[in-house]
């Protein structure tokens, strides 16, 4: 076995032990055919409001500008599929990432904590954890490192555990094994075009971002357009129709992740609940979780807008 050899099984081995779903690593590169992609969905304004997309634009393409002197890019996915989800089937839904703890927190102390472990077994090794908060394309590198490929609904789609996992990368000056991408397996499938309610997966790949309705329920300061009155699907915060009706998310299954489990208030609270919900309730339910990015006021203007349908 060769020293590459040796440090790539090692830190798959444990990333496995820390609880990710799965790793796969590849070389830190220029996206060569992200580029003319990324440029034309800007041009076309898809991305909406979210202006921070236009930014950092080489960087995007290129992890070497990220972290100097890296060699590789580790990919790591991670369940957040829960065992039990809302119950009321009138109530307002918040999409199924956002039950539990901030992913964020979660994540990155776990990247801390595999660098740690490579710097200890490995040596002084150079390296950034990044989740989603950068300007990481990191759909593309988990596709590239063999851990999937990219959907009709752009998400990345793996056959043995479907979509419901979070994306991280660890980019560092290591050289280790790169892993082969994986072919396409949606085929002529269209059940994510067709079942999104506001028509935003344009065409096969590509999603009008300033469609859709998480862009609308969390990323939009502003109202939300009238046009897409009783188009939301009662959805509040986020939205997983298009991952709910793909065939590959039959084989989703829990997480064993404690921080992911939901408030148990979170489930069992009705349409009327929500409809009334407080800034008390709001804050106590969601101390830790994603939904506080939308804050109390942002909440309530799209639980009003779903009433107007």
């Amino acid at each position: 076995m060769t020293v590459k050899e040796k440090h790539t099984a090692l830190i798959k081995t444990e990333a496995k032990r820390l609880g990710f779903l799965s790793c796969g690593i590849s070389k830190a590169d220029f996206l060569e055919e992200e580029a003319p992609r990324l440029e034309k969905w800007l041009k076309n304004n898809m991305h909406g409001e979210m202006q921070y997309m236009e930014n950092h634009f080489d960087k995007r393409l290129d992890p070497r500008l990220l972290v100097e002197g890296s060699k590789s890019v580790i990919s790591l996915l991670l369940n957040y599929f829960p065992s039990q989800t809302q119950q009321d089937p009138e109530a307002p839904k918040i999409s199924k990432y956002a039950y539990g703890t901030d992913y964020h927190f979660v994540i990155k102390d776990k990247l801390k904590q595999l660098l740690t472990f490579i710097e200890t077994e490995i040596g002084e090794v150079g390296g950034r954890a990044f989740v989603d908060s950068a300007p990481v394309l990191d759909k593309a590198w988990a596709a590239k490192s063999g851990l999937g490929w990219v959907g009709k609904n752009s998400n990345l789609l793996s056959k043995q555990v479907g979509s419901f996992f979070f994306i991280a990368e660890l980019i560092v000056d290591l050289e280790l094994e790169y892993d082969a991408p994986v072919t396409d397996h949606c085929g002529s499938c269209t059940a994510c075009i067709d079942a999104c309610p506001t028509e935003a997966i344009t065409e096969p790949y590509v999603v009008d971002g300033s469609k859709c309705i998480s862009y609308f329920t969390i990323e939009l300061k502003d109202q939300i357009p009238t046009e897409f009155s009783g188009k939301f699907d009662d959805w509040m915060f986020g939205c997983d129709v298009c991952q709910d009706v793909c065939p590959w998310n039959r084989f989703s299954k829990p997480h064993n992740e404690p921080l992911f489990n939901p408030n148990p208030e979170l489930l069992s609270m009705s349409k009327k609940d929500w409809e009334e919900i407080t800034q008390e309730v709001f804050s106590e339910i969601f101390k830790k979780s994603p939904v506080k990015r939308t804050k109390f006021a942002g909440l309530k203007r799209n639980i009003e807008f779903l009433k107007d349908k």
